[in-house]
């Protein structure tokens, strides 16, 4: 076994202290047995909701007719 140390601010020395006697047993022991229970989580995919709005054809807005701009508005 190795000895290590762990830098804990006073509300989880605190609790770490509560856990270790509500258990009946050491802190270190509370720590192991928390670190062999962890489960990283795998970090997913993000998604994006503007994830390809910038393909497209590359023209500009300002380069359509109105009539073609205002087609199905106000329907």
């Amino acid at each position: 076994m190795r000895k290590t140390s762990v830098y804990l601010d006073d509300a989880d020395a605190r609790r770490l202290a509560r856990l270790a006697r509500q258990e009946g047993t050491s802190q270190a022991a509370v720590l192991r047995k928390a670190l062999r229970s962890y489960v990283a989580v795998p970090a997913a995919g993000r998604a994006f909701a503007l994830d390809g709005a910038g393909e497209g054809p590359g023209g500009s807005v300002a380069d359509l007719e109105e009539r073609e701009l205002l087609e199905g508005f106000g329907e």
